[in-house]
């Protein structure tokens, strides 16, 4: 006996009643219709941003990832520590083969006209003897407040014509004495250039465009990064368009302006996936997790010298190194500069807790 036919309608039923449900809801007021609308919108606009991130992350796929480390003399020495002695435990107990390094003019041109490059020299130097890669940072606005490095001599918040052409100056003699080094990967130019923190008193667009141009004519073999500001979504779509794009990721940190108290940024690591993908697909331009959060961040803006090892652990501990670090690389972002290294040492030595920089060594491995 031959089966009998399932009728194909069985199945849309379904399909019938919630189309019968969707009209009947639409035509309710008009504010179930904006309702529907927006969240169709929402969908829509996540449904596209998770598209373009899981695109960037195969895209990436199978490509290696660079693991390095932000070093600052000035901030090894403020934690009490010898910046030697640190930065050689980052090269040789860590193996850390990337850097990002700083040349602030109020260290390197303390007088006008008068330079001492002896510890940018000693950290290229260092390097190079080292096999690691370095990301040198120039400019005016480099990593760790007060942000803007300007020397005693020069007051950034006098009309613009008056300092930039000894900034120019600076950085001239910066990019041409370290443009031929074998370390030398490439520049990050004014870190974070827009971001208001800090006591910095320049913002102008016009004057990053020069800068770029001015470090592209002098050095064209070594690209230019210029940074985003903050965890938030934008893209840089206008002049200056450098040749990478470098993304900061902070996860958990103290809220000052509302809520006072720590804040975790809800961000799934695809977001930043979604960042990448986007300023790729729009400019054609690549991305570098520039900044990646891993030391404390104390609350009310109090110094880490003064903050107990309990109030540290809140934002920042072993574990959230390594659970910090696995969710860097779940972005796709292939090279990832952690920020802190200094401070891992210091909790070593000084705090006596070495889990830190014990969790970095298996990182680093």
């Amino acid at each position: 006996m031959a089966k009998a036919k399932k009728h194909p309608r069985k199945y849309l039923k379904p399909l019938d009643w919630a189309w019968k449900w969707f009209a009947r809801y639409w035509h309710m007021g008009w504010w179930h219709k904006t309702v529907t609308v927006a969240v169709l919108f929402v969908t829509l606009c996540i449904g596209t941003m998770y598209g373009i991130a899981v695109w960037y992350q195969h895209e990436q796929k199978g490509k290696p990832t660079v693991l390095g480390v932000s070093f600052i003399a000035d901030y090894a020495t403020y934690l009490g520590l010898d910046a030697h002695t640190t930065y050689q435990a980052i090269l040789n107990d860590l193996h850390v083969k990337h850097l990002r390094l700083v040349s602030y003019w109020s260290d390197i041109e303390p007088t006008q006209g008068t330079y001492n490059f002896t510890e940018l020299d000693y950290e290229m130097a260092q390097a190079e003897a080292h096999g690691a890669q370095v990301t040198l940072a120039i400019g005016l606005r480099q990593p760790r407040y007060p942000e803007c490095h300007a020397p005693s001599w020069v007051n950034t918040s006098k009309p613009e014509n008056t300092w930039t052409p000894q900034l120019n100056s600076f950085m001239q003699t910066v990019v041409n004495r370290y443009k031929n080094s074998p370390a030398l990967q490439s520049y990050q130019l004014e870190n974070e250039f827009f971001n208001t923190f800090g006591a910095c008193n320049n913002f102008d667009r016009t004057r990053l465009n020069n800068e770029l141009a001015m470090v592209k004519k002098l050095d064209p073999k070594h690209p230019v990064i210029i940074t985003r500001s903050d965890n938030y979504a934008g893209f840089s779509l206008r002049k200056p368009l450098p040749d990478e794009i470098g993304i900061s990721v902070y996860r958990r940190v103290w809220n000052t302006a509302l809520i006072h108290r720590y804040f975790q940024y809800p961000f799934p690591s695809w977001y930043y996936a979604f960042l990448a993908g986007s300023q790729q697909l729009l400019t054609g331009k690549a991305s570098v997790l520039h900044e990646l959060q891993t030391e404390p961040w104390p609350p009310n803006g109090q110094d880490i010298l003064h903050t107990s090892l309990a109030e540290q652990n809140k934002t920042f501990d072993a574990e959230r190194l390594k659970t910090t670090v696995n969710f860097a690389k779940q972005t796709g972002l292939k090279q990832i500069d952690m920020w802190g290294a200094e401070y891992w040492y210091y909790r070593m030595t000084v705090e006596h807790d070495p889990s830190v920089w014990n969790t970095a060594k298996t990182i680093f491995k």
